[in-house]
């Protein structure tokens, strides 16, 4: 069996998936390949992956037609879905929703996307978030919905002891755009500051993916509050790299803060709480599949700073409490998001349409 997987550019959580998935489904005799429509900062994570990055018709032909795949999974991408049609592909088509933001842009994209769906997929995948499972429950009642949660594979994301900094450190990871809200990590981080005075922030950002306009903004408020001595910005960091660091925040004392409007899955605090690092996020729907309340990490109600602040405070200095955070969310994550269970959820998927 082949597959196919479609996304705009290698970065970020997708990256991540795409690269765990394509491991594990090769183990189970199904070959898959990568198609990105351009390069991005997660290209020199792939290895031993068949990648492609093209978003030429032609060339794209060329390669459904050189390997005659059994089934293509276009995640976001819905003009794909007609393009892939248009250039023959005559197979199973299925569209995958991952990263659509807020509530309001995942609405406008589906809306704009539902002619494309309705016409040219098979199928639809999702992950267990109450927003996307009610949009499609919604919007697309007659399309074969399969849910299920990605994967991360703890063999390559674990703790790994070392020399921890001298200070907490509260850190951050994502794209500087309003959805991953960065203006609340910075706030959140103030207050904090105001406690602990050596605590320091690590901010690992992408910033080929920032907006310009949010770069000016970040700047501004990040001298306003006095964060700049204090401030330390990651840019690209290699996926492979980050278990490292991780690991380093963990045993420094501090967390990872985790402030988005809307998460559909939420790699970052995965990676981070398979690796001993304690999570403290906004209640932004698809990280409760990683965090469950003083359990596995802290949650706080979306734009409150002040409960942020006094969990935050709590993640810091309680240590009994943290040692059991850190501890029950490696097992919770080792488990729910095996790759064992990956593979045959999407084996379950094939079966059901009748390819595998």
């Amino acid at each position: 069996m082949r597959v196919l997987f479609t996304f705009y550019i290698p970065s970020g959580g997708m990256e991540t998936l795409n690269r765990m998935r394509c491991k594990e489904l090769s183990k189970h005799n199904i070959e898959c390949h990568l198609l990105y429509s351009r390069a991005g900062s997660g290209i020199h994570n792939m290895f031993s992956v068949t990648t492609y990055i093209t978003s030429q018709d032609e060339d794209i032909g060329q390669i459904i037609h050189q390997h005659n795949y059994d089934v293509i999974i276009v995640t976001s991408d819905y003009v794909m879905l007609e393009r892939l049609r248009r250039i023959g592909y005559t197979g199973l088509l299925i569209f995958e929703a991952q990263g659509l933001g807020m509530q309001e842009d995942a609405v406008n994209l589906l809306t704009k996307a539902k002619p494309f769906l309705l016409a040219y997929c098979n199928a639809v995948i999702l992950p267990p978030s109450l927003h996307l499972m009610g949009l499609f429950m919604e919007m697309f009642p007659s399309l074969p919905r399969f849910i299920f949660p990605n994967l991360l594979d703890t063999n390559l994301f674990h703790y790994i002891p070392n020399t921890p900094p001298p200070y907490p450190v509260l850190a951050w990871v994502g794209r500087l755009e309003p959805n991953k809200n960065w203006l609340h990590y910075l706030s959140i981080s103030h207050h904090i500051v105001q406690v602990h005075p050596t605590a320091q922030l690590w901010m690992f950002n992408d910033s080929q993916l920032s907006v310009p306009e949010e770069q000016a903004h970040f700047q501004a408020i990040v001298e306003q509050l006095g964060l700049g001595p204090k401030l330390l910005i990651l840019d690209n960091i290699p996926n492979q790299e980050m278990p490292v660091f991780l690991s380093l925040i963990g045993d420094s004392g501090g967390l990872l803060l985790s402030t988005s409007l809307l998460e559909g899955f939420g790699y970052a605090v995965a990676e981070a709480i398979s690796c001993r690092c304690p999570v403290l996020s906004s209640d932004s729907d698809g990280v409760r599949i990683s965090v469950k309340h003083n359990v596995t990490g802290k949650l706080y109600s979306q734009g409150s700073i002040e409960q942020a602040v006094q969990e935050a405070l709590e993640l810091i200095e309680n240590q009994q409490l943290r040692d059991e955070i850190r501890s029950e969310g490696v097992k919770h994550i080792s488990t729910e998001l095996s790759p064992e269970q990956y593979v045959r959820a999407f084996s379950e998927v094939m079966n059901a349409l009748g390819i595998f």
